[in-house]
């Protein structure tokens, strides 16, 4: 049944869905519904999924970056409250992956924020080695260990964002005779759990509190 009033239990007239559906078949109506209608929540209920995603946005932005001044991560509490200080706005329409990066973006701003660089370890044939270094090389925001006795053998630090790149032109500059091994998804010093902002800082964001480890994945 369609109704024009659920709460009051008024039931739509078959002239008015006609006009609305051109039709009054009910299975048809429903149909028509669920394709092109809109789902109706409570405020209550829109409230709590602004909430869930702000906190789902939060986590994404405190597993994929740390302080790049201490190569520590930050705490979700700590992104949150650094969250609410830009005063950054949930959109309902759109994915939290997006958001994490829009807010990534912003509170580059306000706190030392970068994203976490992956471990990668590069081994090219010698015949290509050269070129395909050259080619790296800006993808690289740091090398650790560059061995050219024959074969090239590097390990060095990429950007996430750069990493399907990087792979495209190891395998296609090589024709698949490179390889481009991640050695570690987050370059972070773990000799403590997290980062805590000086009190300088305060203003920016609140100082952190030792958060367990699932908080941060």
């Amino acid at each position: 049944m369609v109704f024009t009033n659920v709460s009051k239990g008024q039931a739509a007239k078959k002239e008015d869905l006609i006009k609305a559906f051109g039709t009054d078949d009910h299975d048809k109506i429903c149909l028509q519904i669920l394709d092109k209608g809109e789902l109706q929540v409570s405020e209550k209920e829109r409230q709590l999924q602004i909430e869930s995603m702000f906190r789902d946005i939060a986590t994404t932005v405190a597993d994929k970056c740390i302080n790049p001044e201490t190569k520590k991560p930050y705490t979700v509490s700590l992104i949150l409250k650094a969250m609410k200080d830009i005063h950054f706005s949930v959109k309902t329409t759109k994915n939290t992956k997006q958001q994490a990066l829009e807010v990534i973006r912003l509170l580059k701003e306000s706190i030392p924020l970068e994203r976490c660089q992956m471990r990668v370890r590069v081994q090219v044939p010698a015949k290509e080695a050269k070129r395909v270094r050259d080619k790296l090389a800006p993808h690289l925001t740091r090398v650790e260990e560059e061995n050219w006795s024959g074969d090239l053998e590097l390990i060095g630090y990429i950007d996430p964002g750069s990493y399907r790149q990087a792979e495209s032109i190891v395998q296609a500059d090589t024709r698949g005779r490179g390889i481009l091994e991640v050695l570690n998804l987050k370059d972070v010093d773990e000799s403590d759990d997290f980062y805590a902002p000086p009190a300088k800082q305060a203003g920016k964001a609140a100082a952190a509190v030792r958060a367990p480890a699932a908080e941060a994945s």
